[in-house]
């Protein structure tokens, strides 16, 4: 492991064989979360599920007790409807016809970070709704086919910009991006998921970063609650949230939170797995 001048921290192919352990622990609990999420389920109970899969690899949480004050409470969160980000688990919190919610979920694995998100509909949800995560995830993956070595980091900013506005006419929060990612969860780079292309630090082998887009239906500003944690819409509109964490190498890209490794949807964008995948 080594840092760039301005501070990136580089990992070689074995670090990052033990953070797809970190990935791949994450990956299981969004499945199962995802799975249980239905109207009536609170998000005390879908943090439950996300623990289990936590002690199931043998993982501990990158959430729980992190920052604040006050410390973050859970080991996701759960972002509904106009929630955007960061939302605390509760047992008041349940779940209901035509929700959005946005499950987010970090495992640390012998000292190494995962960290994914997805937004899921709870039953029948409008076609709005439906249509605003679509968009966010498919930039997602835009995103993550232009991490490309020999890259420019807003690349991936502009990239998921383009696919945001290609979707339709939807916020993107600009508060709030993603981040490099190792032995800490939050690291440089920030990636901003919008941007002109060409500009910030060259993509290199040995990076690992979290992607992660968040849209709206309405106006990308956002309000704080007095929780100091939860972020929502200050209009009140909807939103979604999806990301990844992907490692660069030599000979492509890994998503390292996905189970196949990220090949079917980087597949049909013509971009090549590593390796390692």
């Amino acid at each position: 492991m080594r840092r760039r001048r301005d501070d990136i921290q580089l990992k070689s192919p074995e670090q990052i064989k033990l953070m797809r352990r970190a990935g791949l622990a994450v990956a299981a609990g969004l499945a199962a979360m995802t799975e249980a999420t239905q109207p009536g389920v609170s998000t005390y109970e879908l943090d439950q599920i996300a623990r289990s899969a936590l002690a199931k690899a043998g993982a501990t949480s990158s959430f729980l007790g992190y920052a604040g004050p006050p410390p973050f409470p859970g080991v996701i969160c759960s972002s509904r409807n106009s929630k955007i980000v960061h939302g605390i688990p509760s047992k008041d919190d349940v779940l209901a016809d035509g929700d959005l919610i946005s499950l987010d979920f970090g495992a640390i694995v012998d000292g190494w970070h995962g960290d994914a998100a997805v937004t899921v509909t709870v039953g029948q949800v409008s076609a709005e709704a439906a249509a605003l995560s679509a968009a966010c995830r498919s930039s997602m993956w835009d995103g993550i086919a232009a991490a490309q070595v020999g890259g420019r980091l807003t690349d991936i900013s502009h990239a998921v910009e383009t696919s945001v506005r290609r979707s339709g006419r939807y916020g993107i929060v600009t508060g709030y991006g993603g981040h490099g990612i190792g032995t800490a969860m939050h690291m440089e780079p920030h990636i901003l998921n919008h941007g002109k292309p060409g500009r910030g630090p060259e993509l290199v082998a040995g990076m690992a970063l979290a992607i992660e887009p968040m849209i709206t239906l309405g106006s990308p500003n956002t309000r704080e609650l007095a929780d100091n944690w939860t972020v929502e819409t200050a209009d009140g509109s909807p939103a979604a949230h999806w990301e990844h964490t992907v490692a660069l190498l030599p000979d492509g890209v890994w998503v390292l939170t996905a189970e196949d490794g990220g090949r079917a949807e980087l597949a049909v964008r013509g971009v090549r797995l590593s390796s390692l995948a």
